[in-house]
């Protein structure tokens, strides 16, 4: 089921937003951490205390992980979490190095409810930029931790945050010649893991809605493949068909109306599109080639899909009708698995050349090709909703006994701050959520 807030509501800012000094310029290739202070929320109740402290450590965790943060050592804090409620003392926070300041409150309501308050402060402007309360169950305290650690990150970088979300992958396990694949989803910052099958049959390439609540992907049962809806609500899968060819990649449009995917009819592999409420198919490439990994653009009026018609697999981009194909890739080796970005600036793809595997970006009229990071075998890149990070899957090469080791990790657009994402197994194929509703 997916992780809802119950009764969730922003009451008010404390004070107009102010105009401060303290921004991030993520544009740059390099940037030096911000150090920022996280305080223990504070509570007068040992058990709201904990929650207090546990809210903070996620706040402070998420925004050490973007790489733009350090959070400072809480035993150089002068300043304690109660004396802060009246106000900051913000030459003891200037003595300390600390550039932000965050701090807050949890208070248990009548109802049973909580109160979750914060405030961002500009140590040296000594101004709050922001400040919001919240209302949740406390079952919920960890997504009003994301939920804060977003706001944090717009106000200080003026890009929107990625931490309310959720990654769905392919989890892996067993040895190589028996391997079982799984569908599993997690937060992003790997708690909350779940399995959503069971491993009875072979899973590939999940993808989520627009709207959170379903995951297209690809399963082999009795060796015939079907794509599937599975609703995070209920547990609940649906088959949207069955296709006699082999069938890869489906995805989601931009408005969660139509599924695009390829499909292998006749021995030939085609670009098609499902209307999910009609359930008709729409071929929109016909060409004797291998024409996979179709992916729309934001607006839905393009698409980006990769083929070999040109002899070698390229990328290549049509409307969304099918018309107007050309190709942007002109480098050497492969490219494969193209992905368009949530904010319609770039498209992510793997390239292949010589041995070694590449994740990289280019413009959709394929200028500005970047390569961020390459290895072994990297694939699959996915966007966080901000279009500024992507996910990846990384293989590695086989041990002496034979056993290879498949892990997710995270990278920024400028190529910097590399994360491995923790999972419980190996994974692979990483598909990242839109910010939770």
């Amino acid at each position: 089921m997916v992780v809802a807030i119950l009764g969730l509501m922003a009451l008010a800012t404390f004070g107009a937003p102010a105009r401060a000094e303290l921004r991030i310029d993520i544009t740059r290739g390099i940037v030096e951490p911000i150090p920022v202070a996280v305080t223990d929320f504070y509570s007068d109740e040992a058990e709201q205390s904990q929650i207090g402290r546990d809210i903070s450590g996620v706040i402070a965790a998420n925004l050490e992980r973007s790489g733009l943060f350090r959070p400072v050592d809480k035993r150089a804090f002068i300043q304690d979490a109660e004396s802060l409620r009246a106000a900051p003392r913000f030459a003891d926070w200037r003595l300390i190095n600390a550039q932000a300041l965050i701090n807050g409150s949890v208070q248990q309501q009548a109802d049973g409810r909580l109160n979750v308050e914060f405030r961002l402060w500009d140590v040296y402007a000594e101004k709050q930029m922001t400040g919001f309360a919240y209302f949740t169950t406390p079952t919920n305290w960890r997504r009003i931790a994301h939920i804060i650690s977003d706001a944090i990150y717009q106000r200080l970088t003026g890009e929107d945050g990625y931490f309310d979300t959720r990654v769905v992958y392919i989890a892996e396990s067993g040895p190589q010649t028996r391997r079982v694949k799984r569908l599993a989803i997690m937060d992003q910052d790997g708690e909350n893991h779940r399995f959503l099958t069971d491993g009875g049959s072979l899973v590939l390439t999940p993808r989520f809605s627009p709207t959170n609540q379903e995951i297209t992907y690809v399963s082999y049962i009795g060796r015939i493949p079907r794509v599937y809806l599975f609703n995070l609500n209920t547990g609940q899968r649906e088959v949207l068909g069955d296709f006699p060819g082999m069938t890869f990649a489906p995805r989601f449009s931009p408005d969660g109306n139509d599924v695009i995917m390829s499909l292998a009819r006749d021995g030939n592999s085609d670009v098609y599109v499902m209307d999910l409420r009609t359930r008709s198919l729409r071929r929109l490439t016909s060409h004797p080639s291998i024409d996979i990994s179709p992916s729309f653009s934001p607006d839905k009026s393009k698409v980006i899909f990769n083929s070999d018609r040109g002899g070698s697999q390229q990328l290549y981009i049509m409307n969304g009708d099918g018309s107007g194909v050309r190709r942007i890739s002109f480098g050497q080796g492969r490219y494969a698995t193209p992905v368009w970005s949530p904010r319609g600036d770039l498209i992510a793809f793997t390239r292949i050349h010589r041995g070694q595997f590449y994740v990289g970006v280019m413009r959709p009229d394929g200028s500005g090709e970047r390569m961020l990071v390459n290895d072994f075998r990297i694939e699959g890149p996915t966007w966080a909703p901000n279009g500024r990070i992507l996910a990846f899957f990384r293989q590695g090469q086989s041990n002496e006994r034979g056993q290879v080791s498949t892990k997710l990790y995270t990278i920024d657009l400028t190529g910097y701050n590399e994360r491995e994402m923790i999972t419980p197994i190996d994974g692979s194929d990483p598909a990242w959520s839109p910010l939770n509703p």
